[in-house]
């Protein structure tokens, strides 16, 4: 995993391949139902595809490399909408990247099942990964997040019987995926169909990116 995702770095068609063949298997179970790496597109505007909800999202470059890029004010929470709308048995993926100064930190999120859907939210002031319905947080772990450096966020959403599970980790770029969840929670209410999101908070006053935004549907069950 960590040679894929240093390779990554240097060719995006092999981080499509790392982000499928990842996950103990997770992704095997049909073709992405969405991919964006940014890669082809112009600086400027976000393709049609993408909904922002607010914010002065924009497509950067920085060298070879494309990505989404919001800047770092004001500071609110802001969000984007990608992929098809979906109800569960789904995976979302993305990297994401900002810095802190002092003791100023962004926050910044993957999300499931639209605006008022589960998120999973790195927000290193608290030192926590917390998982959120909506903009409550439901449980939090410990995160040791690193300044400049980019994050891999994975959020998934799958029946288990009579009830459904929600489970996500994060992880630097570079270091191997854990082999299990950072967070998993058990819940009896059948979630809502929506769409993937990104989320971001500029509190450190500076930009956040976002890059390799991955939607795959996962299999039921444990």
């Amino acid at each position: 995993m960590t040679s894929r995702l240093t390779a990554c770095i240097m060719n995006r068609s092999l981080c499509l391949a790392a982000l499928l063949l990842t996950g103990a298997g997770l992704f095997a179970a049909g073709s992405p139902l969405y991919h964006q790496d940014f890669q082809r597109l112009e600086p400027g505007p976000l393709p049609p595809e993408l909904l922002v909800l607010d914010g002065a999202f924009a497509v950067r470059a920085e060298g070879p490399e494309r990505f989404v890029e919001l800047p770092g004010a004001p500071l609110e929470t802001f969000g984007v909408l990608f992929g098809p709308t979906v109800t569960n048995q789904v995976a979302a993926r993305l990297r994401a990247y900002g810095t802190s100064v002092g003791r100023r930190y962004p926050t910044f999120a993957v999300g499931l099942g639209g605006v008022n859907g589960y998120k999973l939210r790195v927000s290193p002031g608290k030192k926590q990964v917390e998982l959120l319905r909506g903009d409550t947080v439901l449980h939090g772990e410990p995160f040791a997040w690193k300044s400049g450096q980019w994050t891999l966020l994975h959020l998934q959403l799958r029946s288990d019987g009579p009830a459904w599970k929600v489970e996500g980790r994060a992880w630097a770029e570079g270091e191997p995926e854990p082999a299990g969840w950072t967070i998993s929670l058990e819940v009896s209410e059948a979630p809502r169909p929506g769409r993937a999101s990104l989320w971001a908070a500029p509190f450190a006053g500076t930009p956040i990116r976002f890059d390799d935004l991955l939607l795959t549907p996962v299999p039921a069950g444990p």
